[in-house]
């Protein structure tokens, strides 16, 4: 048996840190919503009990580190599963780039394989066992939109944003999000109005939504690469309604709402990015497909 699935990449609209936590964790309060980026996988059974992945992308391990297949294994021990997997990988969101590839691809490995192996669990489950393998493959089992609280595992949905193009632009950099919160300078942030934001969203207000963006981890990856500062600074010249760093980085995106200018900017960032993309938000949950 065979089944295709997306996994696609989520940018944060908000991003704040509130403190940290006895357990080492950071406890964070953001809003994330799904793109119109993503990676698809092919799941496929096998007679030979194992868990194979497959990708032709380098930088996509093929062993226990991916969280692909950390999904299966945890899956196949909980419910005595004997049969085989084989997991296919077609990688087209950036790899270490701040928009949750791994921790998606986790996420769709999970909602396949209970759909192929028959294993009826509901998405609040799948997000629970979701929560064990990584912070953010919660979110990316629900998908759409929503403020993430905890360590990001704590998900409560929220409706679709106002439609808007997305153009994501990471440089050629990898950047360390353990780094990122270790440098971190919780009493020299500006924080974002996540109350705002949401207000934002459920008033359907896109030009509230752009006054209210904010990630405060920027602070450090912005101070350690100049490339991404300057990612931001060429959108914003380029005509971007409003541009922000997504997640730890170093991806940069900017959301513009008419077409014309969209495509302005898109062309100005392929002069000096390779990886540039002009997306959608997907807004609502996204299902097996």
């Amino acid at each position: 048996m065979k089944l295709m699935i997306k996994a696609p990449a989520k940018i944060n609209l908000t991003l704040d840190v509130l403190h940290k936590r006895p357990d080492g964790y950071h406890e964070v309060e953001m809003i994330m919503t799904t793109v119109d980026l993503a990676d698809r996988l092919e799941l496929e059974s096998l007679e030979k009990d194992e868990i194979r992945i497959i990708s032709h992308n380098r930088f996509v391990p093929d062993d226990s580190r991916n969280l692909a297949y950390q999904a299966a294994k945890i899956l196949k021990q909980r419910y005595n599963i004997k049969q085989g997997i084989a997991i296919q990988i077609d990688k087209i969101i950036p790899v270490a780039a701040g928009l949750a590839g791994g921790s998606s691809d986790a996420a769709a490995a999970l909602k396949g394989l209970n759909a192929l192996w028959g294993l009826g669990l509901s998405l609040d489950e799948l997000a629970d066992i979701g929560a064990e393998i990584g912070s953010d493959v919660s979110f990316c089992v629900y998908g759409g939109t929503a403020i993430a609280t905890g360590r990001g595992e704590k998900i409560n949905r929220l409706p679709a944003p106002p439609n808007c193009w997305v153009i994501l632009a990471k440089p050629t950099i990898g950047v360390s999000t353990g780094e990122v919160y270790k440098n971190l300078k919780l009493d020299r942030m500006n924080r974002p109005d996540t109350n705002a934001m949401i207000d934002a969203i459920r008033e359907n207000d896109y030009d509230k939504m752009c006054a209210n963006v904010g990630n405060v981890l920027e602070s450090v990856t912005l101070n350690a690469h100049p490339e991404v500062a300057l990612i931001k600074e060429q959108m914003i010249r380029f005509g971007a309604d409003t541009v922000l760093m997504s997640g730890s980085g170093p991806t940069v995106f900017g959301l513009i709402r008419h077409d014309s200018r969209m495509h302005r900017v898109y062309n100005c960032l392929r002069g000096f990015c390779d990886q540039v993309y002009a997306v959608r938000m997907l807004g609502d949950g996204n299902s097996v497909d």
